[in-house]
């Protein structure tokens, strides 16, 4: 059993937290997520209000665990989306993309724990003074939006900066990743990747059949010269996005040709034009597995490392 102080945090069975992927993280794959002992997100993204309420809706209706919301700040829906969440209240809030601290009074009234992504220190300290319960720290192996420090950079320092509990995420694949976060002071993981192969998940079949089909390369990020960098699988889309980069293209022409992209490739499964996010562990992910043997797996894996080091490390 590998149990942390994160497990307590959230009343879960295992410090696994699965990523609030847009399109990607619906009820069924967080309610399945959530049933097998990990906390599962529902991603809202850009999507609308009734969205959202729907699928909150369901995730109830397919687990009595509890599970939790990941909000763009940048939506926007934002307010509304807010506002549902405070009448019809989740265990944890996710957050991305800015400061969710005006929110963090109301949802932490109604008994709802707020835990935002921070990708330096900087805004790791800032975010902790508007009264957060833990910290996600997201190092650039992520897919999706990133910053630009590594998981094993980011997740000490992070760590030493603040008193509150630190959750890594970023280049987790399997139990090995796990106690190596763990061992940077981390009380939990947040794997996304992963996840996106769950048999549970419902994202379109071209998605997971080019995530199992991924090398170790084959991950670009875009976007940089926008301010909002994006780490995918690469297609056309971000080859055209590297072209334009290049060529200096404005931000927001840069940005415009991405409108739309994450959906069409995630529900529609245009992998060719679209939006695949996926990060650098897509390599390591071969089949489609129940969220519950993702977990175990997982969980055994740790287990078993943990064991074969007590054998190779000798202390004098």
């Amino acid at each position: 059993m590998i149990r942390t102080a994160l497990c307590d945090l959230l009343n879960i069975e295992y410090p696994i937290i699965q990523g609030g992927m847009a399109w990607v993280a619906t009820a069924e794959l967080a309610a399945a997520v959530s049933n097998a002992g990990g906390l599962g997100i529902i991603g809202s993204g850009a999507a609308p209000p009734e969205w959202l309420r729907e699928q909150l809706h369901r995730a109830k209706q397919l687990t009595s665990k509890p599970f939790g919301v990941n909000v763009m700040l940048r939506s926007p829906y934002v307010d509304e989306i807010m506002e549902i969440l405070q009448a019809e209240p989740v265990a944890v809030v996710t957050t991305g993309a800015g400061n969710p601290g005006k929110y963090v009074p109301a949802l932490r009234g109604v008994g709802t724990k707020v835990i935002p992504v921070v990708s330096s220190v900087a805004l790791a300290k800032r975010l902790i003074r508007s009264g957060v319960d833990a910290l996600i720290a997201e190092g650039m192996e992520s897919g999706g939006h990133i910053g630009d420090i590594t998981t094993m950079a980011l997740v000490p320092q992070v760590v030493d900066a603040v008193d509150i509990p630190v959750i890594a995420a970023g280049g987790v694949y399997d139990g090995r990743g796990m106690l190596a976060a763990l061992s940077l002071g981390a009380v939990g993981v947040q794997m996304g990747t992963r996840f996106i192969c769950a048999t549970e998940c419902t994202v379109h079949p071209k998605v997971k059949e080019m995530v199992m089909k991924s090398k170790d390369r084959d991950t670009a990020v875009s976007g940089v010269s926008t301010g909002h960098p994006v780490r995918a699988l690469r297609n056309k889309l971000t080859r055209k996005y590297e072209e334009m980069e290049k060529n200096f293209v404005s931000p927001e022409e840069i940005e415009k040709i991405g409108v739309g992209s994450l959906r069409r490739a995630m529900t529609e499964g245009d992998v060719v034009y679209g939006t695949v996010m996926s990060g650098q562990v897509c390599a390591m992910v071969h089949r489609e597995q129940p969220a519950r043997e993702i977990i175990l797996d997982v969980i055994n894996n740790a287990i078993e490392v943990l064991a074969n080091l007590n054998s190779k490390v000798v202390q004098e």
